[in-house]
């Protein structure tokens, strides 16, 4: 079976990240396909609302780190920066249902949602700093810009993880949710949508995205060249063995220069 699987309800597609075993964790592939749908969602007219969610216990492990480290990412185009591109692109109305974990890219791809229903179980974290890595998807300008710096520096700079009521506090949730009424709740708004005029609705969401989205554009576009940069440094060699190895990294020794292959 797909590791991402689709539905059309009317005019909603559903997209679902579908590796229940691995949490749901995005392998090189599924980020393509991620692009692909959307890209294509952008250009068919009978798609006017999408609506996200996972299988399984969980939404979306973010980075699986096996398939990460086979196909690291490079400065250029990758298969992130492809679906970066196409959240940030996207003028239709994303609806994302989040329950269980969130974790790093899991977290940050709702940043381009429009309504976020999360689960009482969702448990959120971006800990791009525990791997020596920097954020993504635009993130270190929208966390920021959404919450205020003072806030943004825990989730980001400490890699905080936090649970569904905190991240309603910060604003970062449209409402928390009892996990047997998520999905329900995300389908009813995406349903009131697709009932809205479409050409009106998307000039809303291009209106209220216009201001930022030259920030989230360059901000996606330097956080790809720092991460190409920080995935070779010592310290994410590091980071990714002690993760395998299921023991603490030890970043206090004297760094290696950090080189790009």
């Amino acid at each position: 079976m797909s590791d991402i699987v689709t539905e059309r309800s009317g005019s909603i597609l559903r997209i679902q990240f579908n590796r229940p075993a691995r949490k749901n964790a995005m392998t090189s592939t599924m980020y393509i396909t991620m692009a692909d749908l959307l890209n294509n969602a952008a250009k068919d007219d009978s798609v006017r609302i999408v609506l996200l969610h996972g299988a399984g216990d969980s939404f979306c492990a973010g980075n699986d780190l096996e398939d990460f480290l086979e196909n690291p990412m490079g400065p250029g185009d990758s298969p992130q920066s492809c679906l970066i591109d196409a959240f940030i692109a996207f003028d239709k109305p994303i609806v994302a249902a989040v329950h269980g974990f969130a974790i790093g890219g899991g977290t940050t791809m709702f940043t381009h949602c429009d309504f976020v229903y999360a689960g009482e179980s969702a448990k959120f974290q971006m800990p791009f700093i525990n791997l020596a890595l920097v954020p993504e998807f635009g993130t270190s300008y929208s966390i920021p810009a959404r919450i205020g710096y003072l806030r943004a520096a825990e989730l980001i700079q400490l890699g905080q993880r936090f649970d569904a009521q905190r991240a309603a506090e910060l604003g970062l949730v449209t409402r928390v949710v009892p996990d047997q009424k998520l999905l329900a709740s995300a389908t009813e708004t995406a349903q009131k949508l697709a009932e809205k005029p479409a050409g009106a609705l998307q000039a809303c969401k291009r209106l209220m995205r216009q201001p930022v989205r030259p920030q989230l554009e360059q901000a996606a576009k330097l956080e790809n060249e720092e991460f190409a940069v920080r995935l070779r440094s010592a310290d994410a060699k590091e980071a990714f063995t002690a993760f395998l190895e299921k023991r603490q990294p030890n970043f206090t020794r004297k760094s290696e220069p950090v080189t790009v292959a």
